[in-house]
């Protein structure tokens, strides 16, 4: 017997990322915290860019491209979750600029149909020694590309 991953399924740009909703994520009305939707979003960003090779290992020198701050976070929440289970979280790329990037979100359905809350988020690529804006390594912005939005 075969045991498959369960699959993803498809968004017309960006990445469907899954994640689970626990109990102790649930206030106590029994919808998902507020404070909670940012959280997993950023576990989903984790997860994709850990899975293509850029990740936080504790040293800001050898971080590279993970080493990056929050500029802006916007989020809208269109309707509650009210239950625990499987969602996932959309992701994609709005900008891609030399030092910082803004990408979008939503938090829906495991499926995608549904959306519960969206947003955008500004990062910044930091210099580990000045923490100043430092641009993107090169197989950053090819990994990235390829989440960009189409504009309309």
């Amino acid at each position: 017997m075969t045991t498959r991953a369960p699959s993803v399924p498809a968004v017309e740009y960006g990445v469907l990322v899954p994640v689970v909703v626990h109990f102790d994520d649930l206030d106590a009305l029994g919808l998902l915290h507020n404070a909670r939707y940012p959280l997993m979003v950023e576990r989903a960003w984790v997860t994709h860019w850990q899975e293509r090779g850029f990740s936080f290992e504790g040293d800001w020198a050898a971080a590279g491209d993970a080493c990056n701050a929050v500029r802006e976070l916007r989020i809208g929440y269109e309707l509650p979750v009210n239950r625990t289970g499987e969602y996932a979280v959309h992701l994609w790329l709005d900008r891609l600029g030399r030092t910082g990037l803004t990408y979008g979100f939503r938090f829906c359905s495991a499926d995608g149909a549904v959306t519960y809350a969206q947003g955008a988020r500004v990062l910044v690529r930091l210099d580990p020694g000045t923490l100043r804006p430092a641009p993107w390594s090169e197989a950053f912005r090819d990994a990235g590309r390829g989440l960009l939005r189409p504009q309309d």
